[in-house]
């Protein structure tokens, strides 16, 4: 599982975290794979693009898990 810290922010958009982490290679890809219903959220498929990932969510793509501190 990889970490994603937010650095003082209090949260990050979906599609961005996407982008920011490599999971996708571009935002574009990124909304596309929220869109199609790829991606979940605390183990819930998301469809929002731009739904406010905050921290101790858990994010996954694919092969890929993220844990947001």
């Amino acid at each position: 599982m990889e970490i994603f810290d937010l650095n003082g922010r209090p949260f990050v958009e979906l599609c961005d975290l996407l982008k920011l982490t490599g999971a996708c290679a571009s935002g574009g890809s990124a909304k596309l794979a929220v869109a199609a219903g790829e991606v979940k959220v605390d183990g819930q498929v998301e469809l929002r693009k731009r739904c406010k990932i905050r921290t101790g969510c858990i994010v996954e793509y694919g092969t890929e898990r993220l844990k947001v501190v």
